[in-house]
């Protein structure tokens, strides 16, 4: 079974930033592709970047530009930096990584906070 648990999310100021944490844990062989998702108030969770084993990134269109998804494959760590943030990015954040441990998984962090006010 694999773990995932997210940190840094909190209150900021309409233009400021937030950096992101998720570590996963439990029997891991490999992570494939890692992502972060998050679901405002009222509203259907929605994809917001993903990063491959390789590196490569993809964005939503609301946010490009202004956040950057990483990984540290020898910490299993997910990050996602948060710069110009909005109060449309008000939301919980929860991230999500699939792979290999005993077996195939894919797992979900209990998600994190943001909140940005105007």
């Amino acid at each position: 079974q694999v773990q995932l648990m997210e940190s840094g999310g909190g209150l900021v100021q309409a233009g400021g930033s937030l950096r992101l944490s998720c570590a996963a844990s439990g029997s891991i062989f490999s992570i494939n592709t890692m992502d972060w998702y998050r679901q405002a108030p009222g509203k259907q969770r929605e994809w917001v970047a993903t990063i491959t084993s390789g590196g490569t990134t993809t964005y939503a269109e609301s946010v490009k530009g202004r956040f950057t998804i990483a990984r540290d494959n020898a910490k299993n760590t997910l990050y996602l930096q948060m710069n110009s943030l909005k109060p449309a990015d008000t939301a919980v954040y929860y991230c999500h990584a699939a792979g290999l441990g005993r077996s195939y998984f894919h797992s979900w962090g209990q998600g994190t906070q943001v909140t940005v006010s105007a």
